[in-house]
């Protein structure tokens, strides 16, 4: 008999009644052995929202409730929203997590704490450990010795002039990973291996909004991950799919963009230098100011990753499609629906794009996962 590990994209509810957003979909979480997420917003009575915070909703505390309610085992705090209303809040909205028997990993009252793994024991006696990590850091949001926040997997960036007598014209752009970090997290994975059956990691990270591309520090990072005893890659951030990539028959998911995540939009908003700064980087993104969901049209095609765990290892690994529309709900699709299709054929389409190697097969019970030969 297998188990059933399920993850799901960023979640920032911003609503009244929180639970809506897992009407179409809690039946299926709370089925999962595990069920884990990753955290977008704080859930705390108050904060003070610090200066590098770019888009920050402080969310009433009720919403961990709700995310134990809807099924989630774990949530990531790995992410670049995670101090945006200051350590008061962040120490609350983990607080508030637990209560509600949500755990949470990838971030805490220092370093050492934030690299800790939280493991899980499946009913065969399997061992499962998850980690995760944000490489999508404002100035002071990851952890150290004697300061809260999440833990770091940094990149840099080198802009290398193409033409040098053209000023003004593209660069190339190089990503790396930051050499300490990327230790410290194959450390951490080789310390989770030998405590657990099964690693599976979290990454928030990559390029949000631009079609397919993978940023070159990410192929390092999951490289790295899965040579030191990664099972699976979770990514999140880019509110968008990314594609997938199977690395010594191991999943990667490059991205699972957005699950239960509430965006509305104003005229003032829609006119901003800032916004529009971003727009451009999406393929088609029309402001709605009636919507819950303001994303770029590719938005409302979105996916859980579906990993089955049987004896020790995952066995099968594939995907649930999602499709979410104006009201932010998401919600399953069949196969043979028209949005599973496009789901299908998105993901196929942005993994050749990326020179991925990962086919996608319809099952009877989800998207199976393999490695095109």
């Amino acid at each position: 008999m297998s188990h059933v590990f399920l993850a799901v994209g960023d979640l920032a509810m911003d609503r009244e009644v929180y639970d809506e957003s897992f009407a179409a979909t809690g039946n299926v979480l709370r089925a999962a052995d595990i069920t884990f997420g990753q955290i977008e917003t704080s859930f705390a009575d108050s904060g003070v929202r610090l200066p590098q915070a770019r888009h920050a909703v402080l969310a009433r505390p009720d919403g961990a409730a709700a995310l134990g309610r809807a099924g989630f085992d774990i949530v990531s705090l790995a992410g670049n929203h995670v101090l945006d209303w200051g350590n008061d809040a962040f120490f609350e909205t983990q607080a508030n997590l637990h209560a509600a028997g949500v755990k949470t990993v990838g971030a805490g009252a220092t370093i050492v704490e934030a690299r800790r793994p939280v493991l899980f024991t499946l009913g065969d006696g399997t061992t499962v450990a998850v980690l995760a990590y944000c490489s999508i850091l404002p100035q002071a949001y990851w952890a150290d010795e004697r300061r809260p926040g999440c833990t770091p997997m940094r990149a840099f960036t080198v802009y290398e002039q193409v033409e040098h007598d053209q000023p003004g014209t593209p660069a190339r752009i190089h990503t790396y990973p930051h050499r300490d970090d990327l230790a410290a997290m194959e450390a951490d994975i080789r310390a989770a291996k030998a405590q657990a059956d099964v690693v599976i990691v979290s990454q928030h990270w990559g390029i949000h909004f631009v079609r397919a591309t993978i940023a070159d520090y990410q192929r390092d990072v999951a490289r790295a991950a899965i040579a030191a005893g990664a099972d699976a890659i979770l990514g999140g951030h880019a509110h968008i799919l990314k594609g997938c990539e199977m690395i010594d028959g191991k999943p990667v998911f490059y991205s699972l963009c957005n699950f239960a995540t509430d965006l509305r939009m104003d005229p003032v908003h829609a006119a901003s230098k800032s916004f529009n700064e971003i727009r451009v980087l999406a393929e088609e993104w029309e402001p709605d100011f009636d919507s819950l969901y303001n994303f770029p049209a590719a938005s409302r095609l979105s996916i859980i990753a579906r990993l089955e765990i049987a004896d020790g290892r995952i066995v099968r690994s594939g995907l649930l499609p999602l499709y979410i529309d104006r009201d932010a709900v998401p919600r399953l699709v069949e196969p043979g629906s028209a949005h599973h299709a496009d789901v299908v054929d998105y993901m196929a389409a942005v993994t050749t794009e990326a020179g991925l190697n990962t086919r996608y097969t319809v099952t009877s019970d989800m998207v199976e996962l393999g490695e095109r030969a």
